[in-house]
């Protein structure tokens, strides 16, 4: 895929998110600045904050499984901050998109760190999902129990 259609994809990604995120009653808003944090969603009623990094790719088919990758900044996964952060995984599988995968930043630095989620080159971490009879992966990880809008923002 070339850049420009990373850009698109990308960019469709986060619209794709803030749209569920939106019809779920949180209101979004994009920083005027991108210095990591993609969107700032609020819930109105109370005030409650979240930060949100959305990585969106599409998925390659095999045999019986479907594959992904993406990378995210080890120095934003290391990054304490007093509002929660979410990083979104996105996948397009053809023209259709897939329940997205919500890990809080917390949870992913920890299985980064105690379960060797993922593998590091430079400052980046990559991460490969492989889909295969409802359940997702990563470094042998199962995954599952965040794969969806239903749990979003409930840890």
């Amino acid at each position: 895929m070339s850049g420009v259609e990373n850009l698109f994809i990308g960019r469709a990604g986060h619209l794709y998110v803030m749209s569920e995120l939106l019809i779920r009653g949180w209101n979004t808003a994009i920083p005027e600045v991108d210095i990591g944090d993609d969107i700032f969603v609020v819930k109105d009623s109370d005030g409650e904050l979240k930060k949100v990094q959305v990585k969106t790719a599409s998925l390659k088919s095999g045999k019986s499984i479907k594959s992904c990758q993406f990378k995210i900044s080890l120095k934003q996964l290391r990054l304490s901050a007093p509002v929660s952060l979410y990083y979104i995984f996105v996948m397009r599988d053809d023209d259709v998109w897939m329940k997205p995968l919500i890990v809080k930043q917390d949870y992913l630095l920890d299985y980064y760190q105690s379960f060797r989620l993922g593998s590091v080159y430079k400052d980046s971490l990559t991460l490969r999902f492989s889909i295969k009879d409802q359940k997702i992966t990563s470094s042998d990880i199962e995954l599952t129990k965040y794969w969806g809008f239903i749990r979003i923002f409930q840890f």
